[in-house]
């Protein structure tokens, strides 16, 4: 006998709880355009003082003003898990003491010219659980 597979469902949690999911991971994609692209990059991120710090392989001139965030963690076994994605303002760290501390802190993937650190000032969060269960 076969068993149908219960519903997954996305399901908004607050502005709250998915800042605090940010902040307990460590890995996320910047995300931007360029000529009229989407550009996707790997990053790994810090949340400080309301502010998300994220390092990614991106050359800091291709930064634009405003840039979004997306982490989120997926079961593969049962497609359960969360998204977060965050938008607003970005500027790139150039002080040389502060963009220090933010390469102990964050492992980057390359270093030279397409290493950069960004920090973002949220002005949009939104979060979702995906969960198995029925509608509502």
């Amino acid at each position: 006998m076969s068993t149908v597979p219960t519903p997954l469902r996305m399901v908004e949690v607050s502005g709250v709880e998915a800042l605090w999911l940010l902040e307990g991971s460590t890995l996320g994609r910047l995300v931007y355009t360029q000529r009229e692209a989407s550009v996707i990059r790997p990053g790994r991120h810090t949340w400080e003082y309301g502010r998300l710090v994220a390092r990614a392989p991106v050359q800091a001139a291709a930064v634009p003003l405003t840039v979004t965030y997306q982490v989120d963690e997926v079961r593969v076994a049962t497609g359960t898990g969360w998204t977060v994605t965050v938008a607003g303002p970005a500027e790139v760290i150039t002080d040389p003491n502060e963009a220090a501390h933010f390469r102990r802190t964050l492992t980057g993937w390359t270093y030279g010219p397409h290493d950069t650190i960004v920090r973002i000032h949220p002005q949009s969060v939104c979060g979702f659980r995906l969960t198995r269960g029925t509608a509502s």
